[in-house]
């Protein structure tokens, strides 16, 4: 997908992030997001401190997908990176998910995280799963029932992790 230009975030951005996240966070079958989510809530989960924000722009004009980059938890967590990724519906199924995860972990890599984990990948959500899964996660838990899914009930939540860089090259904590 040459026509597909990722860079960072901008406040210029947010009316386009904003509506593909009301449109997703809609449907209630990826995001634990509430349908009623605040604009506000939504911008500083974008925008909010510490949180590194990357946008996927079509032929330079169109806003198709987002990620957010974050440490997983602070100070002795903080070696393995977070991230959320969302696609605009209608870039679904063309490789905006794929680029901006290939992305976000060569972003990781470069800041020097040791792994990635992904706390909450919603099971029933098949193309996401397959993704992670080809760009190199694994499932290392199941949370039962933990999503509450708008059509399906509750559906059980994937954790999913791959390491980054090899542990022994890093130093004693």
């Amino acid at each position: 997908m040459k026509e597909i230009a990722i860079r960072p975030a901008t406040e210029a951005d947010f009316a386009a992030m904003w509506e593909i996240f009301q449109e997703l966070i809609a449907s209630g079958d990826t995001y634990y997001f509430a349908a009623d989510t605040s604009r506000d809530d939504c911008h500083d989960y974008w925008f909010g401190p510490g949180v590194q924000s990357f946008v996927a722009i079509h032929n330079n004009e169109r806003l198709v997908g987002m990620y957010r980059l974050v440490a997983n938890q602070r100070d002795r967590g903080s070696h393995v990176a977070n991230a959320s990724f969302m696609v605009s519906p209608a870039a679904q199924g063309v490789g905006v998910g794929k680029l901006l995860g290939g992305d976000c972990l060569d972003r990781a890599r470069t800041q020097g995280y040791l792994a990635m984990q992904f706390n909450y990948v919603v099971s029933s959500n098949m193309p996401a799963v397959l993704l992670w899964k080809k760009l190199g996660f694994s499932i290392v838990g199941t949370l039962p029932r933990a999503y509450r899914h708008q059509h399906l009930g509750y559906v059980d939540v994937y954790v999913m992790y791959q390491l980054l860089a090899d542990p022994s090259h890093w130093p004693d904590a």
